[in-house]
C-alpha cells in the first residue's frame, strides 16, 4: 500500500488554528483511507489479504456504506466473506469456550478494522513529525502556541510522542505549551457547561435571559473529552 496517503503537511493542519489540530490530521486520514480502500485498492492483492484478515468496524463499515461505488464494497465483502466462512467461526467458538476472564483477550468478527489500523499507523507518525518540527523550527512553536485546543485524547498521544522523541530538555516546554493549550478550552468549557445548568434553575426562567456561549456547551465538552465533534 502507497503510504504516501497517511503522510500530511504539518502546516496543513495547523494553519487554519482552528479546532484541535490533531482531530483534523486524524480525520483527513480517516477520509484518506476510506476513499482508497474504496477506489484502487480493491484490486491491489496485498490490501485484499490485509482487509479479509482485518475486516472493518462499524464505523467505517457506515462510512464505505455512504461512498458511491458499492461494487468495491461488494467486492471486498465478498472475499471477507469468503475469508470467514473458510475459518469456521474458530475464533467465536474459541471465545465461547473460553474462560470468562480470558474471552476479552480473544478477539473476534469487527474487534479489528483495516482503517483504524492504518489511521493509526499515520497518525503515529504524524505525531513525531509534529515533535520534531516543534524541536527545529521556532516558527512552528510560535504557531503551536497560538492553536484554539488539543482534545485531551490528543493531548495524551501528543505528549506521549514528544516523550519518546523530544530532547529531554525541551520536552518540559512542549508539555507546557499543549497542557496550556487543552487547559484553557477545559476552563471555558466547564464554565459554559455550568452556566447551561444554571440556565434551567427557575430564576433565570424569564424571556430574554442571557444563555451567553452555553448553548452548544454540551457538544463542545463531548469534543474536548473525545476529540468526536457533534456540531459538523
Amino acid at each position: 500500500m502507497r503510504d504516501s496517503i497517511y503522510t500530511i503537511p504539518v502546516s496543513e493542519v495547523f494553519e487554519p488554528k482552528c479546532g484541535c489540530p490533531i482531530c483534523s490530521m486524524e480525520r483527513t486520514l480517516e477520509q484518506r483511507c476510506v476513499e482508497y480502500i474504496m477506489g484502487a485498492a480493491m484490486m491491489e492483492p496485498d490490501v485484499r489479504i490485509e482487509t479479509n484478515r482485518l475486516g472493518f468496524c462499524t464505523r467505517h463499515f457506515e462510512q464505505m456504506l455512504h461512498q458511491k461505488n458499492r461494487l468495491s464494497l461488494a467486492l471486498i465483502l465478498e472475499s471477507h466473506l469468503k475469508e470467514l466462512q473458510s475459518g469456521e467461526f474458530r475464533d467465536i467458538r474459541a471465545r465461547a469456550q473460553a474462560r470468562p476472564k480470558k474471552r476479552g483477550e480473544i478477539r473476534t468478527v469487527n474487534h479489528t478494522c483495516f482503517v483504524c489500523e492504518k489511521i493509526e499507523w499515520g497518525l503515529s507518525r504524524m505525531l513525531l513529525t509534529v515533535a520534531d518540527q516543534y524541536a527545529k523550527d521556532g516558527e512552528f512553536r510560535r504557531l503551536f502556541s497560538e492553536q484554539e485546543f488539543l482534545c485531551l485524547p490528543h493531548l495524551e498521544a501528543l505528549l506521549c510522542a514528544a516523550a519518546d522523541h523530544l530532547p529531554k530538555k525541551l520536552y518540559p516546554e512542549f508539555q507546557e505549551a499543549a497542557v496550556r493549550l487543552a487547559a484553557k478550552q477545559l476552563k471555558e468549557v466547564g464554565a459554559d457547561v455550568s452556566h447551561f445548568c444554571r440556565m434551567f434553575d427557575y430564576r433565570n426562567a424569564q424571556q430574554g435571559a442571557d444563555w451567553g456561549n452555553s448553548r452548544d456547551s454540551i457538544e463542545r465538552a463531548v469534543r474536548l473529552l473525545t476529540g468526536a465533534d457533534f456540531r459538523e
